[in-house]
């Protein structure tokens, strides 16, 4: 029977590098198994294997990662834990430029920093990156979301001029918000860290009802033609 040893010492008399090195070189996803990605140090292989280092392999550390994933209506998403049934490989749009590799690694410490409602569907961003989670977090109430809702109901006389400014939530006074008809049944809403359940709040007041809400973007980045269910990585150009 064939004798196996652990992947991190088979990279290490390999390459030639310390132990730690070769575990670094293994969780960061630049070495391969008969072709294919192992990211576990204490993976088992045999002389007969062929192991690896690709050419752009780095001892540098780890970027953090940022996903963006268009969730479907109806699924609850309260938590980052969502991010293991809904991000994975097979879920991952074709056309993603960003050049990252899927690995699990990117699950690991990743936040969901906009939460979205249930019966909603649009736009979600999950972050292993502090500067983000701070910017979409501690700084909410500066970064503009964007909803398109669909509604039914005749809207009462003057009702979009009220949902402009005018009208309450919680009892206090809502700041202007900036709310306009993309056509005769769809509202566009434009407003900063809406709270849970706010626009139907504010629909209602007109004698509107929400039939369906998406979120199509935060800050300066848009959901734009990613499809239901389907997420991509964040670009390296990209801003909040």
């Amino acid at each position: 029977m064939t004798e196996s040893i652990r992947l991190a010492k088979q990279v290490a008399d390999q390459m030639t590098c310390s132990r730690r090195e070769a575990e670094i070189y293994i969780e960061g996803g630049w070495v391969q198994v008969d072709g294919a990605v192992i990211e576990e140090a204490g993976y088992r292989v045999t002389p007969e294997q062929t192991v690896a280092l690709l050419p752009q392999a780095t001892l540098a550390p780890a970027v953090p990662v940022t996903v963006l994933l268009h969730k479907p209506a109806g699924i609850a998403v309260t938590d980052a834990a969502a991010a293991l049934q809904l991000i994975d490989q097979t879920q991952r749009i074709e056309d993603d430029r960003s050049g990252i590799v899927f690995l699990k690694r990117h699950l690991t410490g990743m936040e969901l920093v906009t939460p979205l409602e249930s019966e909603a569907s649009g736009l979600l961003v999950f972050t292993q990156d502090w500067q983000i989670k701070r910017k979409l977090l501690e700084d909410a109430a500066r970064v503009e979301q964007e909803y398109i809702v669909e509604v039914a109901g005749d809207i009462a006389a003057g009702g979009l001029a009220l949902l402009n400014h005018g009208l309450s939530w919680n009892g206090k006074p809502l700041p202007p918000i900036k709310v306009s008809r993309q056509n005769e049944t769809r509202l566009r809403f434009a407003m900063k860290s809406p709270d849970r359940g706010l626009i139907a709040h504010m629909c209602a007041k007109v004698d509107l009802r929400i039939v369906s809400m998406r979120r199509i973007r935060i800050g300066r980045v848009p959901m734009a033609i990613l499809p239901i269910g389907k997420w991509r990585y964040l670009l390296g150009y990209e801003r909040f």
